[in-house]
């Protein structure tokens, strides 16, 4: 009996440390705490508040009723929306865009990092950031724009090089084939610059002795790429790479919506651009919100997976 008291006497000691510990904590970071409020906000208010709606996708939502008085129908709009003949043309198309995505975007601002971050010439080096930089700042509006222009059968500046060259011009935009390799081409294009941002900080962080030590024993640059800069870039690429999955299937409406015509649309057709035309178009919001949450799923199961592959093959993970 005494045993027991003693125990559950410890045990209430350790509550009461923690809660001191945890306080203690707080009280000494407590500017980080108010700075971060804002975000803690934005995050309820924007990202967590919403996620109530979804329960429309299991209702036959009517907006005189509301989503509480609409009537509850269970899997059905599940159902339905398997039961289209162009929801796995749909699914696939936005496999194939993340995966290609993913496959070409994600090392290209890792390489741009590297090449920039051989520039000895550093007037020469800003102006190639800033250069490369600028396309983040455009709309996928003012993209599209560019690339049809560009990519024009009658006055763009490719098809006249294919001319000169004396092939027949061809209409990109006309064609299924064009569309993935464009998409992902703009994509590239738009984001390289602004994605070596947070690699060039990262490499910036890299100890200048360890380059210094490699020269002594007779390491060339590449040798010293190969075993200083990509290992000490590993763990900020492993995260990176991680937060680039979970929105494996967010592939982003405007980015494709604005290069798609009748004429292209069999391949570039996704999950977005078929929501926003059932949805908003048709009026259809519980069958697209039962889209959206399949999609969001997709994308919380796909995380989980690389994170705990990543744990298990690199001790780097998201949580």
């Amino acid at each position: 009996m005494s045993k027991v008291l003693a125990n559950e006497s410890s045990a209430k000691l350790n509550v009461k440390s923690k809660q001191r510990t945890v306080w203690s904590h707080i009280k000494k970071f407590k500017a980080l705490y108010v700075m971060s409020l804002p975000g803690i906000f934005y995050f309820i208010i924007f990202k967590y508040v919403p996620m109530l709606g979804s329960i429309i996708a299991f209702k036959d939502y009517n907006i005189f009723l509301g989503f509480l008085g609409s009537t509850w129908v269970g899997f059905e709009h599940f159902i339905t929306m398997f039961n289209n003949p162009d929801i796995f043309q749909i699914i696939k198309n936005t496999f194939i865009i993340s995966f290609y995505d993913i496959l070409f975007n994600f090392p290209a601002p890792i390489i741009l990092a590297l090449l920039l971050n051989e520039i000895r010439v550093v007037y020469f080096k800003r102006v190639i950031q800033t250069i490369v930089y600028m396309p983040h700042f455009l709309s996928w509006v003012i993209i599209s724009g560019l690339f049809i222009t560009i990519l024009s059968p009658s006055t763009g500046i490719v098809n006249t090089l294919i001319e000169a060259l004396g092939f027949d011009s061809v209409y990109f935009f006309g064609s299924e084939a064009f569309t993935r390799p464009i998409l992902i081409t703009s994509g590239m294009w738009q984001s390289i610059g602004w994605g070596t941002i947070i690699y060039l900080a990262a490499l910036s962080g890299i100890n200048p002795e360890l380059y210094e030590a490699a020269k002594v024993d007779g390491a060339n640059r590449w040798q010293q790429t190969v075993s200083i800069t990509l290992p000490s870039l590993l763990p900020t690429i492993t995260i990176l790479f991680l937060l680039q999955i979970g929105q494996f299937m967010d592939f982003g409406f405007e980015r494709i919506y604005t290069f798609l015509n009748p004429l292209n649309s069999g391949t570039g057709h996704i999950i977005d651009t078929y929501v926003y035309e059932i949805g908003l178009l048709n009026a259809q919001y519980s069958l697209t919100t039962a889209m959206g949450l399949f999609k969001s799923l997709i994308g919380l199961f796909l995380i989980m997976i690389a994170n705990f592959l990543s744990k298990k093959a690199t001790g780097n993970s998201l949580y």
